[in-house]
């Protein structure tokens, strides 16, 4: 249940939206008259200027100026001298302000608890001969780790016995499944998705590679710049200008009733509805097409991005295999490799293996019925057609299964791997290495196009994080067009490059997938997360989440950004000549208070008007510019 705090903050400025506007209608439509109408409206403006005037006070201890400044100026003053129905007229725009800020305001962006989901809550844990099921919170350093096939290592430490597959894509951004056997190191969170491991834990708790990504993301949060609104530019000068106008003019002219007049015309509500409202408007139409933006803050940013910062795996690529080429020797040909490849690959679950059996029933390729087949995990397979044995895998494995190959087979292979193939797959039979199939992660079609569009939105810089190596990151910058890439990285190796790039003057935007993004995105001006193939600490992490598995969300956020801003600059453009021609009227003589109230409500619904052109005109023009 709510606390009492809690439930008042979040309900009391819809029901004083309702009491506002309940008091106008039976002020203007004569339900209350005399002293009843007057004390109605005291009571209702008295109790509702409460929250501007506090809003403008702590803006005051925090040495910001805000529109309520100015705003609970007016209110004071149209109190003081009766104008209590401007003051209620006021505080409904105000309270229309404060309720479309929340809106569009994020205020519960969790990431440690997505990061959290990750971590096994019980392992099994081997102590002399016994086996048994603890909390993860109970293993300690120098205990023995039970990680079985589907689960996800719980300690940092090195393998003592067995041999597995391990997914690492959540931490490191690698593409392909990590090879375990005796000796090496694993990490907490990494996916076993092929064989089985006893572990030594070596870090446990803290000291995890995982909890330092946890700490990661908490410091990133800490250390985010806030992006400087339009509202919060505008405030800073027109605010102090306004009031150190009221002050000259009261001191010259001693009337109290200009200065109101003054106040009314200038008080700026209307802006504090239309900025709010606009962005709602576009945050919600943009949810429509899968793109969820945390607040108008992160809306305004991706109008000024110029560098862009992308996660390869999973953003740039599908983080799905494909056979990208088939070499043949000693008079094979390719497609009796493929085939025979595909064979012996045909009952197995690894990444590499299901590639290779769709390649060839993509191309039509037949299969043959094998015996013998053998998997040895984190090595390869065997199989025995015809009576004659067929080996894929690793060189060394081949090796123990008796295949060699000559020095100029293997300086092919060298000059195929050079090329930047994420992996490559010797096939051999009959005890002769008759080929090799080449094997990369595939690019996302939309990918190539999308970078185009924000080189062309004014994104100057467009530049790949990967944990991939030099030759793979290569590969796919040339192709995909991008001014720069980093290879070999780690989470605190991307956090350091996503540092280095942040400046005062342009916003950076990171676009990412992984929990190892997600330190990147939580200290990025706007962090970006590719949200359906995401993880849900990514998702947590980001300032807009692009829920449609495709890059394409990337500029077409952008373009919405772009709109809203210019929406925005419009609203600031109307409400300057209202404000101009409101000025002139009242130094004329032409309204005084009364009429300047009445003027302040009819100007103030032009900024709102312009609004609902973004959601008749201008949404439906990005998104079909960006179809």
């Amino acid at each position: 249940m709510l606390k009492i705090s809690e439930f008042l903050k979040k309900y009391t400025d819809k029901a004083l939206i309702v009491v506002l506007t309940l008091t106008l209608f039976a002020h203007y439509l004569k339900f209350t008259t005399g002293i009843v109408d007057e004390g109605l409206l005291l009571i209702v403006a008295g109790a509702a200027t409460l929250p501007v005037l506090g809003s403008a006070w702590e803006s005051l201890r925090n040495r910001k100026i805000n529109v309520d400044l100015l705003a609970g100026v007016a209110l004071l003053v149209s109190l003081l001298t009766g104008e209590w129905a401007s003051a209620v007229f006021i505080n409904l725009m105000l309270t229309s302000a404060r309720i479309f800020d929340d809106y569009t305001q994020d205020r519960a962006r969790n990431a440690i608890e997505s990061l959290l989901k990750l971590k096994p809550a019980r392992v099994k844990v081997k102590r002399g001969d016994v086996v048994s099921e603890v909390a993860v919170d109970d293993v300690r350093a120098g205990d023995l780790v039970i990680v079985e096939l589907g689960a996800r290592v719980p300690v940092d430490g090195e393998v003592v016995t067995g041999a597995a597959q391990l997914d690492q894509s959540s931490l490191t951004g690698e593409s392909l499944p990590v090879s375990k056997a005796v000796g090496d190191q694993v990490l907490t969170s990494t996916l076993c998705v092929s064989g089985s491991l006893v572990v030594r834990a070596d870090r446990v708790g803290a000291d995890t590679t995982f909890e330092k990504i946890i700490k990661l993301v908490e410091q990133s949060q800490r250390d985010k710049a806030g992006i400087q609104t339009l509202a919060e530019k505008f405030a800073g000068w027109y605010i102090g200008l306004s009031l150190a106008a009221v002050v000259l003019i009261l001191v010259v002219f001693h009337n109290l009733h200009l200065v109101l007049s003054l106040l009314l015309v200038t008080c700026a509500d209307d802006i504090a509805v239309a900025l709010p409202l606009g962005f709602s408007a576009a945050i919600a139409l943009a949810a429509r097409y899968g793109i969820i933006i945390k607040g108008g803050a992160y809306l305004e940013g991706l109008m000024k991005v110029k560098t862009v910062l992308l996660d390869k795996t999973g953003t740039l690529t599908r983080g799905k295999l494909h056979v990208s080429a088939v070499y043949s020797f000693d008079g094979y040909t390719n497609e009796e490799v493929a085939a025979l490849a595909a064979t012996s690959s045909f009952y197995s679950n690894h990444p590499i293996s299901q590639a290779v059996v769709q390649y060839a029933r993509d191309n039509q390729l037949a299969f043959d019925k094998v015996e013998d087949f053998v998997e040895t995990s984190g090595e390869g397979t065997t199989a025995v057609l015809n009576g004659k044995k067929i080996v894929c895998g690793k060189l060394t494995f081949l090796e123990k299964e008796g295949v060699t190959a000559a020095a100029e087979t293997q300086g092919r292979l060298e000059a195929i791997r050079s090329e930047g193939t994420s992996s490559l797959l010797p096939v051999a039979y009959d005890g002769a290495l008759i080929g090799v199939l080449a094997l990369e992660d595939e690019v996302r079609a939309e990918a190539k196009t999308a970078v185009a569009r924000l080189r062309a939105q004014g994104v100057r810089n467009v530049v790949m994080l990967t944990g991939d190596n030099e030759q793979v990151a290569a590969k796919v910058a040339a192709e995909l067009g991008l001014t720069a890439y980093h290879a070999n990285l780690m989470p605190e190796d991307k956090l350091r490059i996503v540092r280095s790039y942040i400046n005062d003057q342009d916003k950076v935007a990171m676009v990412g997938d992984g929990v190892n993004d997600a330190a990147a995105l939580a200290l990025s001006d706007v962090g970006i997360a590719m949200g359906v193939v995401g993880t849900n600490a990514a998702i947590e992490a980001a300032d807009v989440a692009l829920m449609e598995d495709s890059f394409a969300g990337v500029p077409r956020a952008m373009a919405i950004g772009k709109l809203a801003g210019q929406i925005a600059v419009q609203d600031f453009a109307i409400w300057g000549v209202t404000t101009v021609l409101g000025l002139y009227l009242v130094f004329s003589g032409t309204v005084g208070p009364t009429g300047a109230a009445a003027y302040n409500f009819g100007t103030d619904f032009l900024p709102l008007l312009n609004v609902g052109r973004l959601l008749s005109f201008g949404f439906k023009r990005v998104i079909k510019a960006t179809e």
